[in-house]
């Protein structure tokens, strides 16, 4: 039986778009099973202590801009460091996630999510854009139908218990991967995950 990763995220993360092609292809290459799971980090850091970007002292503001760019560099992706349409509420966005996953499976969500945060970040879209979404399923050869299903009372109930999970498994920021319990945050950790998965 292969491990499962929890991948807990949100859409409009720069981080999560930083390590996303990583992270699916360390999927591919160890065999791992993943839980796609957008969640509202909103909901989480009054539970974790978290600040929202714009609350966060202006010298941490600064040095996170610093560390994008080295790692857009590094990672040769291209990285608007203040894109238009950032800040912006991913719920939609989240919602459609999982919507895909639902009906389509999780590496069909996932290709959603990845495109989405080349969308932010390198292509200047806004995600609380209905017609950018619609298009973006279009892009990733999806059902446009899922626009509709996004908007079911099952999809929001999924998306409020992943949040909760979240919670619960002590998650606290952006992106996380747990693994049996065991936490590890942010892109910059990819290498422990390649890691720990392929230890079993």
């Amino acid at each position: 039986m292969s491990t499962t990763v929890d991948y807990c995220f949100t859409p409009v993360s720069p981080w999560a778009y930083l390590g996303h092609a990583r992270f699916v292809q360390i999927l591919k290459d160890t065999g791992a099973a993943v839980n796609v799971r957008p969640v509202d980090y909103g909901a989480i850091f009054p539970v974790s202590g978290g600040l929202p970007l714009p609350k966060r002292a202006p010298q941490r503001q600064a040095y996170r801009l610093v560390e994008l760019q080295r790692f857009s560099t590094h990672l040769g992706l291209p990285l608007n460091l203040k894109p238009a349409f950032f800040p912006v509420s991913g719920d939609a966005a989240s919602k459609l996630i999982v919507a895909a996953d639902l009906a389509c499976g999780a590496m069909a969500a996932l290709d959603l999510a990845g495109r989405m945060g080349r969308a932010v970040w390198a292509e200047e879209r806004n995600l609380a854009d209905p017609d950018v979404l619609q298009a973006l399923l279009a892009e990733v050869g999806l059902p446009a139908a899922l626009m509709a299903d996004s908007a079911r009372p099952e999809v929001a109930a999924a998306c409020a218990g992943y949040t909760e999970q979240a919670i619960e498994a002590g998650v606290f920021g952006a992106p996380s991967y747990v693994i049996d319990g065991e936490i590890f945050w942010g892109q910059d950790r990819l290498d422990f995950v390649e890691r720990r998965l392929r230890a079993g």
